[in-house]
């Protein structure tokens, strides 16, 4: 599932080619894709069709298109959600599972002048709203602080304030909003701490520790592009290249680069029900 760096690097590769410019029209393959207000089936007019796209907006996991006359559509991209732009003029490799297309102003250079949403399993969708602030008291109201956008110390309070363990609680939107899998055991391999120590239970300033670490591996997993473990492409379709920089995911059995220990797995209910890899040996309980 697309984390917190892949929907930034996302962002940050959609927002040059899509402000400024007008959506013409939008065609929906799938109703049930498109929810307004997150309630209702939504309606192609709802796609910001006759909209000036004015920025690209992030908050965890989600990304939001916002017009210039404050409507919103709100992209999350579940397990297998892509969004990228097609050049003019270009054809689509793969139509299967499209279930939303935008046309912008025509681009007189042969740049961009298609926006398209895939989702092949349909755990991600489109949410629109009449403005910035119906999202957020409809939809973002629900989400903790940005992992990588707010303070350390902001992060720690709230994680320090539960007693469930500590990658439960950072897997905990309403906790902290963008982390997941992923760059959870990263951080905690980084900071050595084992998975399943309560939060609570953890000392102040090793939380903190944590919390630092976690936003500096999340700002340099943005810069590679982010994690392509299978279907993640950013908006130009290119794979992000931080795979190669993890110390655990994906890495189960394999040495510890902290101490050669082989890394060990879990997954029950104190690691949210999530496959969890660690080292035993140099990630500590307290």
């Amino acid at each position: 599932m697309p984390e917190l760096p892949e929907v930034e690097h996302l962002r940050r590769t959609l927002e040059p080619q899509l402000v400024g410019r007008h959506v013409r029209s939008a065609r929906l393959h799938r109703r049930d894709v498109l929810r307004k207000h997150g309630r209702c089936r939504g309606h192609r007019d709802d796609l910001l069709v006759g909209c000036r796209v004015e920025r690209l907006q992030r908050l965890g996991k989600q990304l939001a298109i916002v017009s210039d006359t404050g409507r919103v559509v709100c992209v999350h991209l579940g397990m297998t959600g892509r969004l990228w732009c097609v050049a003019g003029g270009g054809r689509l490799a793969d139509r299967r599972h499209v279930h939303c297309v935008w046309w912008h102003s025509p681009a007189t250079d042969g740049g961009v002048d298609r926006l398209v949403f895939q989702d092949a399993r349909r755990f991600g969708g489109l949410w629109a709203f009449p403005s910035i602030e119906a999202l957020r008291d409809h939809r973002w109201s629900r989400l903790g602080p940005d992992a990588m956008d707010s303070e350390a110390g902001e992060i720690a309070d709230r994680l320090g304030g539960t007693s469930r363990s500590v990658k439960a609680a950072l897997l905990d939107q309403g906790l902290v909003a963008g982390v997941g899998n992923i760059y959870a055991d990263e951080a905690l391999h980084a900071a050595g701490i084992d998975p399943v120590t309560a939060a609570n239970r953890i000392p102040p300033e090793r939380l903190l520790s944590l919390c630092t670490t976690l936003r500096s591996i999340l700002s340099r997993a943005v810069l590679a592009g982010g994690s392509t473990v299978r279907d993640y492409r950013d908006g130009n379709g290119q794979a992000g290249t931080f795979v190669s920089a993890h110390a655990v995911y994906g890495r189960a059995g394999e040495p510890c680069r902290s101490c050669g220990r082989p890394l060990a797995t879990r997954c029950d209910s104190r690691t949210a029900g999530r496959t969890t890899v660690y080292c035993e040996t140099y990630q500590h309980r307290f």
